[in-house]
């Protein structure tokens, strides 16, 4: 049996290895004299809230996640008029890009997302009306 001293998440430990077979190879331990400091890791960044969705007006078309993932791209502005089947913004999901098409013709007129934010399956990310 060999005896070691660990250091686990600055708690130190002392443990027994019992060597099952062949040669035994020495060589020079360096002990520590004093634990190690190791710098605090830093906080994330608060998570900034999402505007609230724009409802749909009467008659006007919601476009919604159909995965959840990370909104890369967002093609067009509020105002924007868009034809049927017009890439409305891009979706990452499971490492590949999905393109959101437009369900129909129409006018943005409300994006409930941001670049670069997560989504879940069923958000609202577009107002067309």
């Amino acid at each position: 049996m060999r005896k070691f001293n660990i250091t686990v998440n600055g708690k130190a430990y002392e443990v027994e290895v019992e060597e099952v077979g062949g040669a035994i190879a020495s060589a020079p331990v360096q002990r520590p004299t004093a634990p190690v400091a190791r710098p605090a890791a830093p906080k994330p960044a608060p998570a900034q809230k999402p505007a609230a969705p724009t409802p749909a007006p009467a008659g006007g078309n919601t476009v919604t996640a159909p995965m959840p993932g990370t909104i890369l791209d967002i093609k067009v502005n509020v105002g924007d008029t868009v034809e049927n089947g017009q890439v409305l913004l891009i979706l990452e999901a499971m490492k590949m890009e999905n393109e959101i098409m437009a369900p129909a013709a129409g006018k943005v007129v409300a994006i409930n997302t941001s670049k670069g934010a997560s989504v879940n399956a069923g958000d609202t990310l577009v107002v067309l009306g």
